[in-house]
This record gives structure tokens, sequence and C-alpha cells, in this order.
């Protein structure tokens, strides 16, 4: 098995963020702020964020990105959204910048988008999504208002998510997905409801996830993706069944996955590498306890001493 090249994987990061002319830079441009969030997530969890990156122009650049709503578009000039929202609360707690924002502001765009069924829409264009109940209940946590929302209701909607195989799809009755799972379990942890979740047979199924590689896919009869390493495990920790599957075989899936020369980690050996699969995989290892990482919070998606710092005080 290889090591983790955590120096490479952090030039890389920093690399990525400064060739704004290229193709990938133009593709991402509407979601700068989660590929920021992805980013600086990593650099952290390989504990070479404060010596990397000018904090300062960070903080301003996201705060350029708020809307007079109080939510925040995923660029300057761009709509905002519930996901760029979060991705830009969890940059500020990063930098214990949280202090920086409006939070009733902020409070009330998140709120304004509860529906009456307790779902949420993740704009003002109404599309609904788990993702979206996950997305406001994790921001409202980081800012402590969850109270400002009707919590009962929205953990009424994740739980008509559930689908007979333990799992949750995107909206009642939609195929389970590991991608959503984490969402409606995360959505659950955080707000300790973890009891509605059938652990064994939600277990069961996320461990049947794991293929003959030791990658892990998101559904049934797919391939498996580095991301998964953060979807499944994750979920698997909070409902305390990740001893269900081979942590060597998964932690040698995506150290195979890394390029080696200039950094970066794709979604299978010998892809192309993003920042998107790099913070999954590296969050992945984190989870699996690899040697040298931060430890993150599977709930949060942020490093365990940033929660506890908020969280705490």
């Amino acid at each position: 098995m290889g090591e983790l090249a955590a120096e490479k994987h952090a030039k890389y990061i920093l690399t990525v963020e400064k060739k704004k002319d290229s193709i990938e830079s133009v593709l991402m441009e509407h979601l700068r702020i989660n590929g920021a969030y992805w980013g600086l997530t990593t650099l952290d969890i390989l504990d070479k964020l404060a010596a990397a990156v000018d904090q300062e122009t960070i903080v301003s650049w996201v705060m350029s990105c708020q809307h007079e709503s109080g939510g925040f578009g995923g660029n300057e000039g761009h709509d905002p959204h519930l996901l760029y929202t979060l991705s830009a609360i969890q940059i500020l707690a990063l930098f214990n910048k949280i202090n920086t924002l409006d939070i009733e502001k902020v409070t009330n765009y998140i709120t304004a988008l509860q529906n009456e069924d307790g779902s949420f829409s993740g704009d003002e264009w109404g599309e609904i999504d788990t993702r979206f109940s996950y997305v406001a209940i994790c921001s409202l946590a980081l800012l402590k208002q969850l109270d400002k929302i009707n919590v009962e209701k929205a953990v009424s909607y994740i739980i008509s998510c559930k689908n007979l195989d333990g799992g949750f799809g995107c909206t009642p009755g939609a195929e389970s997905h590991a991608g959503q799972i984490f969402c409606c379990v995360g959505a659950l942890a955080i707000t300790g409801s973890l009891h509605y979740v059938d652990k064994d047979l939600l277990g069961w199924w996320l461990c049947e996830r794991q293929v003959k590689s030791g990658g892990l896919n998101g559904r049934p009869e797919k391939l498996p993706d580095v991301c998964y390493s953060w979807w499944v495990l994750s979920s698997l920790i909070m409902i305390d069944r990740v001893h269900w599957i081979d942590k060597e075989k998964l932690v040698k899936f995506i150290l195979d996955c890394q390029d080696k020369e200039n950094g970066g980690i794709s979604d299978r050996p010998d892809d192309a590498v993003d920042v998107f699969h790099t913070y999954f995989g590296v969050a992945g290892l984190s989870l699996l306890e690899y040697p040298g990482l931060k430890a993150i919070d599977p709930a949060y998606a942020l490093p365990v001493d940033v929660i506890s710092r908020i969280l705490l005080h």
C-alpha cells in the first residue's frame, strides 16, 4: 500500500486556485464557494491551512458573495442558494470568523425556505430535496439557531423519505442513494433523532456498497467512486456500523486514486484528479483514522476541533 502524498495534495489545491483561466476554473465558476470549502477543509485536515492561505482575503471574498436576502451565491454576482450558504458558513467556521456574519439575517434567509410539510426548498424557485434539509439544519446548528425552524416537522419530513431497504431518497418514494443517506442521517444526528433509523438494516445496505477493489459505490450495480468514501463511511460511523466494512481495502483504494506526481485524488485509479474528489478522499482517510490527519466530524463535515470550538463556546 502506498502513502498519502500530503504535501503534493496541498500544493495541488493551492495551484488550482491560482489557475483562474483554466477550463476547470471556468466550468466551476458558479460553485466556486463549494470548491473553496472542499479545498480549504482539505488543507485543514492536512494541518496546512494556517500557513498556506491569506485568511482576510478569503473571508472578504466569501462575504462579497452574500445577497441582500442573507443567502450566499456560489460566486460574486451569482444567485443565492442554501448549498452555497452552508459552504460560506463552513469556510468562516474554519477561520473562526462566524461572527463576521449578520447571524439573524442569514438565519431568516434559511428559515424562510422551510415548507409547511417540514421540507426545505433550496432557493426561491422551490426545488425540494433532503439535501436541502441537511444543509439548512447543519447551517443553523453552526449558527446556534436551530430553534428558529420547526425541527419536529423537519425530522418528520426526512423520516417520510425512508425506504423499505433502510435507506433514504431525495423525496418520499425516491430511490435510496448514499449521498441522500448521508444528508438524512447527518440531519437526524444533528437533531438528536437517530433513533428513527433502522441501524442494522441501513448498515447492511451501506456495507453492501463496498466492491471487490475495496472502493464504495453510491447505489447497487454502480462503479466505486472515492467520494463515497465520505458519504457511505460517515453514515456508517454515525449509526455505529463502520466495523461492517473492510477498512484496509478502502484505504488502499483511496490511496490508489492519488496522482503521486502532481497531487490530487480522482474518482477511480488513473482518472483525472479534481478538488471535489481530493477533499472526499482525504476526508475519508481522516474518518479511517489515517496517521497524520486531523479528525473530521462525520455529521458536520468539518474538523472536530472546529466543531468543538463552535459548539462548546
